[in-house]
């Protein structure tokens, strides 16, 4: 008798037939139906030739970016990818178009630099052009907000893998259901980033271009590959929108909310100042650590995941983020073992803004929906003063919270960039200058009137120097931070008994259980109480000099409301 033939149903298909996959993908994934096909046509792609992934399976886009683009898996499953020449923002190839819906709303100036309608027209067809030159096209379509109410559709049009797994894990992700409804989006990045701009087109300054146009609701990106654009442009879009168009407050700001009792705190701070180490708490729910609106009913996340910085990163120091680095997570410009394949988080030869991007579902108590239907009980403004003079923690007038968020102080400290020997200091803005659309007294403004509606305590903690400025003194012990977070949320600090900071006129607690009563009044921190004036009235002045920008716009008890020498 014959030997009977069979049929090997456990030998996978590919090993049968190498492109099986591939064949299959481009089937689902370009089969856009009328009207999106129409889109695109519409939009200049040529849809003869290219091929067009959208919303594309995690997988396969890791499949790609390490096919196409260089990218490694990491020992704990999440993708390296490097974005080339550049390494974070250019904050000096941004450009807004200046046009008549908007000319008049905008903070026109060295952070929104005026481009013509006509630039940005010969810019998006360059990237449309070189976006037709690609084999793959990526597409993903996602939500900014998790409010429905609020909430805008974003497009991103780009021709790496790594860019749509990146807005992938930044914007909100979509339900089946709801790609199949997507319909038309609000805003649109065109990220033709592997391409230069050309500089002698009128108004550019070299081959980098980040630009976005409120009348047509587009970004274009050429001559940069740095991801972080393409999270910042949604930004810089519900800055503006969320004002202007909904009477909402977008803020720069992680947000929390306790478990036991409901009660979301706001953490505003600049990078370095631990907004994201404090933000994440045991005994609280994460809503989000970077981007979020203040409306009516509560407070909501504007992103559906984290971009956090991995310099220095470790288990012990950040379990969530450390942990939450796995499949599915990007990591940028990290430097790994290439035998283990195990990231280095210590080594800065690439860049120190190495970083993770990863859905926030990947931190174990984070609140999902990144919603909550209550207004804050609490805000927190965090510092890192260098200069030692600031204490760790105060109580704000409503005045004097309107006068910190428009000075947004932090300092930088010696070690952190090549040629700081000196603690500087910086003052950026609603502490977020680089994205800031409208003028900053229209944020401070609806700040201030919320927080009064509400009752909202607003509290200044300084996570930097004490006893000394950099090289004498010591940053305050994290332990004495938290402990103060702590109290801030159980309402214990709010009942405490305070005394007057001169010169800033703050109010201090005059003792806090746990934490020392020198640390609480830097005047007694310092044994050198000449040296400990000196450096407050200088601190005072660059704050006096700093406001001054903003001094003719705001309200006169605002004015008073800062350090007085």
């Amino acid at each position: 008798m014959a030997p009977q033939t069979h049929a090997t149903p456990y030998v996978t298909p590919h090993i049968l037939h190498k492109n099986y996959a591939q064949s299959f993908d481009n089937q689902q994934f370009s089969s856009l139906i009328g009207q999106d096909l129409e889109y695109f046509s519409h939009a200049g792609f040529d849809m003869e030739r290219i091929q067009i992934k959208r919303n594309a399976p995690v997988a396969q886009l890791y499949e790609d970016a390490i096919r196409n683009e260089g990218a490694i898996i990491s020992s704990s499953g999440a993708l390296i990818n490097f974005s080339g020449k550049k390494t974070g923002r250019s904050p000096k190839d941004k450009r807004i178009v200046y046009e008549d819906t908007s000319k008049d709303e905008i903070w026109w100036g060295s952070v929104n630099i005026k481009m013509d309608e006509h630039t940005f027209e010969i810019n998006r067809e360059r990237a449309i052009d070189y976006l037709n030159t690609r084999d793959n096209v990526y597409v993903f379509d996602g939500y900014a907000g998790w409010d429905p109410r609020y909430r805008i559709k974003v497009r991103v049009i780009c021709a790496r893998a790594y860019h749509a797994l990146f807005m992938n894990n930044m914007l909100i992700r979509p339900t089946e259901e709801q790609l199949a409804d997507f319909g038309d989006p609000d805003f649109i990045i065109y990220n033709a980033g592997q391409f230069p701009a050309n500089r002698f087109t009128k108004g550019m300054s070299s081959t980098t271009s980040v630009e976005i146009n409120f009348k047509r609701m587009e970004m274009v990106i050429l001559g940069t590959e740095y991801a972080g654009e393409m999270k910042k442009g949604v930004f810089s879009v519900m800055h503006y929108l969320q004002p202007v168009k909904f009477g909402t407050l977008s803020l720069h700001s992680s947000a929390n909310v306790g478990i036991e009792n409901g009660d979301v705190t706001l953490f505003f701070g600049l990078s370095g100042t631990g907004k994201t180490t404090l933000s994440a708490d045991p005994n609280r729910l994460l809503i989000g650590d970077d981007e979020h609106v203040w409306s009516d009913t509560g407070v909501f996340n504007i992103e559906g995941g984290c971009y956090a910085k991995c310099i220095n990163l470790s288990a012990e120091k950040e379990p969530d983020i450390f942990n939450a680095i796995r499949f599915g997570s990007i990591l940028e410009n990290v430097v790994y073992n290439p035998i283990t394949r195990v990231p280095d988080y210590d080594d800065v030869s690439i860049t120190e803004n190495t970083r993770c991007a990863y859905p926030i579902e990947f931190i174990p108590n984070a609140q999902i929906p990144c919603i909550v239907d209550r207004q804050p009980s609490n805000i927190i403004m965090l510092t890192c003063d260098a200069f030692g003079v600031l204490p760790p923690v105060s109580k704000l007038t409503p005045e004097q919270a309107s006068y910190h968020f428009l000075a947004g102080y932090t300092s930088k400290t010696p070690g952190t960039e090549d040629g700081v020997l000196e603690p500087i200091p910086t003052f950026s803005t609603c502490y977020s200058a680089p994205f800031i659309v409208l003028h900053p007294g229209r944020y401070a403004e609806m700040l201030a009137e919320r927080m009064s509606k509400h009752h909202v305590n607003c509290w200044l903690i300084n996570t930097g120097w004490t006893g000394g400025k950099f090289g004498s003194g010591k940053r305050c012990p994290l332990k004495f931070t938290r402990r103060i977070v702590d109290a801030v949320h159980s309402g214990e600090l709010a009942k405490a008994e305070f005394e007057n900071f001169g010169t800033f006129n703050l109010s201090i607690p005059t003792s806090l259980e746990g934490v020392p009563r020198e640390l609480l009044n830097p005047s007694l921190a310092w044994a050198d109480k000449e040296a400990f004036q000196k450096e407050i009235r200088k601190l005072a002045g660059m704050f006096s000099k700093a406001f001054a920008l903003y001094e003719k716009d705001v309200d006169e008890k605002v004015r008073l409301a800062g350090p007085q020498l």
